[in-house]
């Protein structure tokens, strides 16, 4: 019976969420973006895993190095296609609607990426000397460091694809849908550069050319999607077309199966993107836009709704946390000793199991984060913009906790 106020309270909540949701409001695209986020934490929650050396310190881990098989889980895990294509959409529609110049709307939209990147890495950069004077060993330090820093390489290249937001419109009136094919092309050349019959005389410089394509591919779909030139037969043709190259490169051209890095592998598909990667963003986005419809019926529901639409308010606050969750758990855990699943080698099945067990937990830790959080997500009370010492502050705070984390410093 105690149960019974707090749902109902959580039905009235919901109930006045889906009240104030404007009627103009694309549900499904909002839909996609949440399952596309929540696929970033369980991604790295479930394929990250760390192991204790002998002065306690953590270091980083993948379970895919002895399990293989767990590869498949990354094709379902990895959604940053979707991520960039209901971008795409939403910029296109955004930059239409703009009121000023096109300056100024992308003045706004790279605030509000960098806001809540600034401010993780300034609150790390300031807990990492209390920590250490607290007794937490530097490698473990230095490995959550890595981690934190880890996603915010998605924030950089999508501030760069939201730049080239105008010439995508442009090209998704002229090209229609056929505007993502030549960044394909282009992947897949330096694809064949790299890994093909000249991949010993290649310099390695050759494999970042894939960084801006590989990932602006799945964007400019969404801008042609917004664009409405891509109808239910052009996404049948992305799924299409997506499933039998992911399936040729894979069986044909043996491409590693496993769409994140792992460590000692000669190859990878992540870091730049390899065509592989595109092959899945194709399919994916042919899926979401011919499950639009379905989806948005199935969000008409306040409760489907509501976490949606919460979890979009909060979205760069979950990016930018995530790994400081996981991290939260793992930190006071490595004191304790080898927990399973948790701060033991990932390499036996009774650690999958229960890393699944300590999910649940990383999750609570990342709401209860997300509270405070999410604040950096606004602009400051009343208008007040920080000062010029502020600023300079934060941003050398900023840059020594990067370089601190890519072992500069």
């Amino acid at each position: 019976m105690r149960g019974a106020p707090v749902r109902a309270r959580l039905r009235r909540a919901a109930e006045r969420i889906d009240r104030q949701t404007p009627a103009h409001r694309d549900r499904a695209v909002d839909g996609l973006r949440a399952l596309a986020l929540l696929a970033v934490p369980t991604g790295h929650w479930l394929l990250g895993g760390f192991t204790l050396d002998a002065d306690g310190g953590l270091h980083n881990a993948s379970p895919l190095t002895t399990f293989g098989a767990l590869a498949p889980a990354g094709w379902v895990l990895q959604m940053l296609g979707v991520f960039f294509l209901v971008g795409g959409y939403a910029s296109v529609l955004s930059y239409r609607r703009r009121p000023g110049s096109a300056g100024a709307w992308l003045k706004g939209r790279i605030v509000r990426l960098g806001r809540p990147v600034l401010a993780v890495t300034v609150v790390w950069a300031l807990a990492v000397p209390v920590l250490y004077a607290a007794g937490v060993p530097e490698a473990t330090l230095r490995t959550g460091a890595k981690l934190v820093v880890q996603p915010l390489w998605f924030v950089g290249v999508y501030a760069v694809v939201t730049a080239l937001t105008p010439y995508c419109v442009r090209a998704a009136r002229r090209l229609g849908g056929w505007a993502a094919a030549p960044l394909l092309v282009s992947v897949a050349v330096v694809d064949l550069l790299r890994y093909g019959p000249l991949a010993g005389s290649v310099p390695f410089w050759l494999s970042l050319l894939n960084v801006l394509p590989g990932w602006l591919f799945a964007y400019q779909l969404g801008v042609s999607w917004g664009e409405r030139r891509i109808g239910r037969r052009g996404a049948r043709l992305l799924l299409l077309g997506g499933t039998l190259l992911f399936a040729a490169l894979l069986a044909v051209f043996h491409y590693p199966a496993s769409m994140v890095g792992v460590p000692g592998a000669a190859r990878t598909n992540s870091h730049p993107p390899s065509l592989l990667v595109l092959a899945l963003a194709s399919a994916q986005s042919g899926a979401a836009v011919l499950l639009r419809n379905r989806l948005a019926r199935l969000l008409a529901r306040p409760a489907l709704w509501a976490p949606v639409v919460v979890i979009n308010l909060c979205a760069m606050t979950i990016l930018c946390w995530h790994q400081t969750a996981m991290l939260a758990a793992a930190v006071p855990g490595s004191f304790a000793g080898p927990l399973a699943g948790l701060t033991t080698a990932p390499d036996t099945v009774g650690w999958i199991v229960a890393r699944v067990a300590w999910m649940p937990v990383f999750a609570v830790l990342l709401v209860g984060i997300v509270r405070y959080a999410r604040r950096f997500e606004q602009p400051p009370a009343g208008g007040r913009r920080a000062g010029v010492v502020g600023r300079t502050v934060a941003g050398i705070l900023a840059v020594g906790f990067g370089a601190f984390a890519l072992g500069l410093a």
